[in-house]
């Protein structure tokens, strides 16, 4: 059994609410979740291979491997959303306790932002496969390959997967993103550096403040998302704090893009049934019901950012070969911006 995070105590509303749009997966409490939690730590550390020989990244040691229920997965992230949103929730707090307005519709617009995260989690939670988790609820370095038990065999199931390889694939990912944060000394700090600086800047100004109730109420009676592709920070950030998410939103585009790439690539070299699982996975993100949410809630335009980042690992190779991405882990100042994720050719020209 994995161990209960800390209670996400601003989001009383998010937790239940997640919990019960994630819902449960019975095969998950069986001999088949055991036999998942069994053999899925040899398939990450041989995953961990072979994407350190791919990649060249070096990633020492072995992460932490765990399976999680729906529910876990929702509440580990919210914990960290709670964590890492801590101060601007104690902003947020003080400025409606200053101005008189920390009841009303100012209290509806939290309720309707909490409702919203929780709804938006418990989807997520019924499709997302793995994650690699670089910091705990705490604030704690870690270093976690978690995948949801209930999903992986609902689609091991539903699609005839071949357990162990369909596995193997999911570790390869999230090895990929560990070899990210793990062999690229600097990435760890800078990204979490990045999304501090906008906590630490987003201090909402009395006349955003009202702005913002006044947007969820009207978004909730006419049946509007609140929370667009920039997330709650982007509920209350400046236009220059909006070119800082644009940064958050370009590495993400890279990472995620990089780590399908190194996927494909290895999957196609030692799974059998590499071209068969890739092609209903992207039929399913396909789903005209997930193209509606996403739409609804604004992550339609978060899902294109990470087809975008795989376009331009692979128009780089096809430019400069494979080991020119090398560049983008040289430092900060090497990471492609939203511009260039959209025109790979003006990285390059910067770059090489």
């Amino acid at each position: 059994m994995t161990q209960a995070p800390p209670k996400a105590n601003g989001w009383p509303l998010a937790g239940p609410v997640a919990a019960r749009v994630a819902g449960t997966y019975a095969l998950a409490e069986t001999y088949h979740g055991i036999q998942l939690r069994e053999s899925l730590p040899p398939l990450v550390q041989d995953a961990v291979s072979k994407v350190a020989e791919e990649t060249g990244l070096t990633s020492p040691g072995q992460p932490d491997v765990l399976v999680v229920s729906r529910r876990e997965w929702a509440e580990r992230n919210l914990a960290m959303f709670a964590h890492l949103l801590g101060p601007l929730e104690e902003k947020l707090t003080k400025r409606l306790e200053e101005t008189g307005n920390d009841t009303g519709p100012a209290a509806l617009a939290r309720k309707l932002v909490s409702l919203e995260t929780g709804a938006i989690l418990g989807f997520l939670a019924r499709r997302v496969l793995g994650q690699y988790e670089l910091v705990l609820p705490s604030g704690d370095q870690a270093d976690v390959v978690a995948l949801v038990g209930a999903n992986v065999l609902a689609l091991e199931r539903q699609h005839q997967f071949r357990p162990k390889e369909f596995r193997l694939w999911i570790a390869l990912h999230e090895a990929t993103h560990r070899a990210q944060f793990v062999g690229v000394p600097w990435l760890r700090d800078y990204f979490l550096s990045l999304v501090t600086g906008l906590v630490e800047a987003a201090a909402p100004s009395p006349g955003r403040l009202a702005r913002l109730v006044a947007e969820a109420v009207d978004a909730s009676r006419a049946g509007r998302p609140l929370i667009d592709e920039t997330g709650i920070l982007g509920l209350l950030a400046s236009p220059a704090q909006r070119q800082s998410l644009d940064q958050v939103q370009a590495l993400m585009s890279l990472l995620e893009g990089h780590g399908h790439v190194v996927m494909d690539r290895l999957g196609e070299r030692v799974l059998r049934t590499q071209a068969r699982m890739s092609s209903i996975l992207k039929a399913r993100r396909a789903d005209p019901r997930t193209q509606v949410f996403f739409r609804l809630t604004g992550l339609e335009m978060k899902m294109r950012q990470y087809e975008m980042g795989e376009r331009f690992i692979q128009a780089v190779e096809r430019e400069a070969g494979w080991t020119a991405l090398d560049h983008a882990w040289a430092g900060p100042d090497s990471l492609p911006t939203l511009a260039e994720i959209e025109q790979p050719t003006l990285w390059l020209e910067r770059v090489a």
